[in-house]
C-alpha cells in the first residue's frame, strides 16, 4: 500500500499556513491598541469546578461519584493535549499503545479494561465528545477542538449515557462557538526532535443568532529508534493534522442547534517493539513468579534485518448533531445526533533480527468502520424536590477488515477477511429525591438502565505456502444479550462544604467474538457479557475557607463471567481465546488533595491504591486457575503531585511557574504469564509561563516546559511477541510554546 511521505515539503507547509493564520488573525483585529488590564487580584481560596457528569450543571463539591475534572485553563497549565497524557493527571488510570498500532490506545480505569482492540469486542471505558460516543478512538478531534472541560468518570456506567461501560468514561467536553464576540486562538509549539505543533481556533459571530467555529492543528515529531533498515528512516514518528468546523444557531433563550464536523489524519510510523531480556541482568530464570525483568536501555536504532518499514495510515471524521429545547424552566429536551468514520491501515515489524536475519511476524491490517447513535435526553425537576433525567438510546455500527500476518522466512501468510454489524438499544433513567426532612440535607438517587445488544459477524481465513493456498470457509457469527442494570446514591451534606455519599452501581459489557480465537468454532461461540457491581462511599469537603479541597473514596467491585484474553499457541503471539472465566473482586482507594496555602501558591497530590484478586478462572478444560493469574496493568500504588505559583503581576506580565511528579508501581501485563510486568517509575516534569505579556493587541503567553526531566528510562508495555518485548516511555522532552489569544 502506498503511502504519503509527509517528510519535507509538508512540514514547512503547514507551517508556512499557521503562521498566514496568525497574520490574518492579527491583521483582522481592530486597529487600535488595546490596553492589557492586570491580572485580576488573586482573592484567595481554590476555584469551584462546574461539572456536567449527571446532565445538568452542578459542582464538583457536590457530584455524588468518583470524578476528576479539568477546565481548559488545567488542561492549558498542564500540557495535556491528547487522550493519552490524561495517565499521569488521573490515578487509577492507565493507557498504554496496542502492538498492532501506536494510534489506538488501550484504557484500563481501576484495573478494567481491554488487552486487546477488536472491531467485534465493546470497550470497557467509553469515551465521549459532547455526547457522542466513540467506538474506535482513533483521530484527533479533542486536540483540534477547544475544550471547555475534560470530566473523567470513574467505576461503572450506565443509568446517565448512551453506552454500558464496566471501567469509567471519559468525557470530552467542547467549547460552543459564541454569538458575542469574535474569538481568535493561535497556539505554537517546538521542541527537541523536530517537535512542532501549531493549533488554529477562529470563533465569529453572524448577526446575533448564529455563530461559526473553524479549527486546524497540525503536529510533527521525529521518533527516538533510527531504522537500520530498508523504509521509513525511524520508528515512531509523528506526523498528524485535524481540522474542525462548528455552528451554533440560538433564534431564541430555549432553543438552539449545535452542530460540528471533524476530520483527523494520522500518518504515525509504527512504534518501537524492542526485543528485551525476560530476566534483566540475571543469569538464570528466577524460581520466583514475583521477581520482574530489569529495564535494559532504552534503544536508539533498530536491527538492519527490518524489511520496508512503512507509515501507518487513519482517518478518521464524524458529525455530531445536538438540538436543545427547554420546553419550561423544570423541562428540557435533548437530542443528540452522531455520525461517524474510520479508514484505517496499520502495520508492524515484530522484533527482526532477534532469531536470525528475519522478523518474528510482519503483519498489515485495514480497517473500514462507521458509526451511527441517536440519543433523546428529557432532563427536568418535578417542584423542588425531585430531578430526573430519562433517555433513550441507539447504536450501529458496521465494518470491515482486513489483515496480512507474515511469518518469514518459512514465507507462511495468514489473510483474515472480517466483516461486522453490531446494533445496540438502550433505555435510562434517574432520579434524585431531596425529602423534607434534615433540614434538606439528604439525598437518594435511584437509576435504571435496560440494554440490549445485537452482534454480527463473519470471518475467513487464508492461508497461503509456496505449496498451496488453503482457503478457509466465511464463518457466519451471531448473538444478542440483554441487560437490567440498576444504581443506587444516598447523599448527605453535613454542611455547605462537607459532603458524603454511598454508591451501589451495576455495569455490563456486552460479549462478541474474538477474531484471533485458536479456531473457527470457537470464533463462531463466541463469548458472553461480564458484569461488575462497584459499592462505593466518598468524602467531599472544602475546608479552611475554601484553602483547602479534601477528596477522598473507596470502593470495592465484584466480577462475574470475566472476559478474560489467554493466549492458546505459545509460539504464535496472534492465536489467543476468550473466556467468561469466573469471578473476581477489585479494591481500591483513590485520594485528591488541592490547598492553597497562601495567595498565588497552588498545591495537588492525587493517591491510588487499587488491589484485585481472580476468585475463579475456569478456562476450557475446566480448571480452575484463580491462583496462577493476576490483573493487568492495576498498579498497588499512584501518585501524583503538583506545586504551581503564580507570582505577583509585573510590568512585562504574569509570571507562574510548575513542577509535577508523576509515580506508579510495578504493573502486571500479563494475566497468565506471570513473569511479564513493568517496573514501577516515576516522572518529573516543569514548566514555566509569562502570560498577559503586553505587547498591546490580544492577549500573549511564552511558556518553556519539559517532561520526564531526568530522562527516565521504563516500559510503558512488556509482553510476549513470540519473544519477550517491551515499548519504551517517551525520553526527556523539552520546549517552547507561544499563544495569541484575542
Amino acid at each position: 500500500m502506498q503511502t504519503r511521505s509527509l517528510q519535507g515539503k509538508w512540514p514547512a507547509r503547514y507551517r508556512a499556513m499557521a503562521l498566514a493564520t496568525t497574520l490574518l488573525s492579527v491583521a483582522i483585529v481592530p486597529g487600535q491598541a488595546l490596553a492589557q488590564e492586570s491580572a485580576p487580584a488573586n482573592e484567595g481560596g481554590i476555584a469551584d469546578i462546574v461539572v456536567t457528569a449527571q446532565k445538568r450543571e452542578e459542582s464538583l463539591q457536590k457530584t455524588p461519584i468518583s470524578i476528576v475534572a479539568f477546565t481548559g485553563d488545567d488542561l492549558a497549565k498542564a500540557g495535556i493535549n491528547e487522550i493519552s497524557d490524561l495517565r499521569s493527571q488521573v490515578p487509577s488510570l492507565q493507557i498504554v499503545p496496542h502492538p498492532n498500532s501506536g494510534t489506538t490506545t488501550r484504557i484500563f480505569m481501576r484495573g478494567v479494561g481491554n488487552n486487546d482492540d477488536q472491531i467485534t469486542q465493546d470497550p470497557s471505558v467509553a469515551v465521549y465528545v459532547d455526547g457522542v460516543y466513540l467506538a474506535r478512538t482513533q483521530g484527533l478531534v479533542t486536540e483540534v477542538a477547544e475544550l471547555e472541560r475534560v470530566e473523567v468518570l470513574r467505576g461503572p456506567q450506565g443509568s446517565l449515557y448512551g453506552r454500558n461501560a464496566t471501567g469509567g468514561a471519559i468525557n470530552f467536553i467542547t467549547r460552543a462557538p459564541d454569538l458575542d464576540d469574535l474569538r481568535i486562538k493561535q497556539t505554537f509549539s517546538v521542541g527537541n526532535d523536530n517537535y512542532f505543533r501549531s493549533r488554529t481556533n477562529i470563533n465569529v459571530p453572524i448577526g446575533e443568532t448564529l455563530a461559526v467555529e473553524a479549527g486546524y492543528m497540525y503536529m510533527q515529531r521525529d521518533g527516538y529508534v533510527k531504522n537500520r533498515g530498508t523504509g521509513v528512516k525511524r520508528f515512531g514518528d509523528q506526523r498528524r493534522q485535524a481540522w474542525r468546523g462548528a455552528l451554533l444557531w440560538q433564534p431564541s433563550d430555549s432553543f438552539n442547534i449545535r452542530y460540528s464536523y471533524d476530520r483527523s489524519e494520522l500518518k504515525d510510523t509504527p512504534v518501537f517493539m524492542a526485543a528485551v531480556p525476560l530476566y534483566g541482568q540475571k543469569p538464570t530464570p528466577p524460581t520466583s513468579p514475583n521477581l520482574y525483568p530489569v529495564s535494559d536501555k532504552r534503544p536508539t536504532e533498530g536491527s538492519k534485518y527490518v524489511n520496508n518499514l512503512r507509515r501507518n495510515d487513519a482517518v478518521s471524521q464524524g458529525h455530531n448533531l445536538t438540538i436543545t429545547l427547554d420546553v419550561s424552566d423544570a423541562l428540557t429536551l435533548k437530542s443528540i445526533t452522531g455520525y461517524r468514520k474510520l479508514n484505517s491501515w496499520t502495520t508492524q515489524n515484530y522484533l527482526a533480527g532477534v532469531r536470525g536475519p528475519f522478523a518474528l511476524i510482519e503483519s498489515d491490517g485495514s480497517l473500514k468502520q462507521k458509526q451511527f447513535s441517536q440519543e433523546f435526553q428529557a432532563i427536568g425537576n418535578i417542584g423542588d424536590r425531585l430531578q430526573y433525567v430519562l433517555g433513550l438510546y441507539y447504536f450501529e455500527e458496521k465494518g470491515n477488515g482486513y489483515s496480512i500476518s507474515n511469518s518469514p522466512p518459512q514465507s507462511k501468510r495468514d489473510d483474515r477477511e472480517l466483516h461486522i454489524k453490531n446494533k445496540a438499544y438502550a433505555a435510562y433513567g434517574q432520579a434524585t429525591f431531596t425529602p423534607a426532612i434534615l433540614d434538606d440535607r439528604l439525598h437518594i438517587t435511584g437509576g435504571l438502565r435496560w440494554s440490549q445488544d445485537k452482534r454480527r459477524a463473519r470471518m475467513q481465513d487464508t492461508v497461503i505456502t509456496p505449496g498451496s493456498t488453503v482457503i478457509g470457509p466465511m464463518t457466519p457469527a451471531a448473538t444478542s444479550f440483554d441487560n437490567v442494570s440498576p444504581s443506587l446514591i444516598i447523599a448527605f451534606d453535613v454542611n455547605p462544604d462537607v459532603n458524603l455519599y454511598a454508591k451501589m452501581v451495576r455495569g455490563y459489557k456486552s460479549g462478541g467474538f474474538n477474531v484471533r480465537a485458536s479456531s473457527l468454532e470457537r470464533f463462531s461461540a463466541g463469548f458472553k457479557p461480564e458484569t461488575i457491581t462497584s459499592y462505593e462511599a466518598g468524602l467531599k469537603s472544602m475546608l479552611f475557607d475554601r484553602r483547602l479541597r479534601f477528596n477522598i473514596a473507596g470502593f470495592i467491585s465484584d466480577y462475574r463471567d470475566i472476559q478474560i484474553n489467554t493466549r492458546s499457541d505459545p509460539n504464535n503471539v496472534g492465536i489467543t481465546d476468550v473466556l467468561n472465566a469466573g469471578k473476581a473482586r477489585v479494591k481500591g482507594i483513590e485520594l485528591d488533595v488541592t490547598a492553597e496555602p497562601v495567595d498565588g501558591l497552588n498545591l495537588n497530590v492525587t493517591y491510588s491504591y487499587l488491589t484485585g484478586k481472580y476468585l475463579e478462572v475456569v478456562g476450557a478444560d475446566g480448571v480452575d486457575r484463580a491462583g496462577t493469574m493476576k490483573f493487568i496493568n492495576m498498579p498497588h500504588h499512584t501518585v501524583s503531585a503538583k506545586a504551581e505559583y503564580q507570582f505577583p503581576p509585573m510590568a512585562i506580565g504574569q509570571l507562574s511557574a510548575g513542577i509535577d511528579y508523576y509515580y506508579q508501581g510495578l504493573v502486571q501485563t500479563s494475566s497468565s504469564d506471570l513473569r511479564y510486568k513493568a517496573a514501577g517509575y516515576g516522572l518529573l516534569d516543569a514548566r514555566i509561563s509569562l502570560s498577559d505579556i503586553p505587547i498591546g493587541v490580544g492577549k500573549w503567553r511564552l511558556s518553556a516546559y519539559g517532561r520526564n526531566l531526568t530522562d527516565k528510562e521504563y516500559y510503558v508495555a512488556h509482553f510476549s511477541a513470540g519473544s519477550p518485548a517491551a515499548f519504551y516511555g517517551q525520553p526527556r522532552s523539552y520546549g517552547l510554546e507561544l499563544s495569541f489569544e484575542y
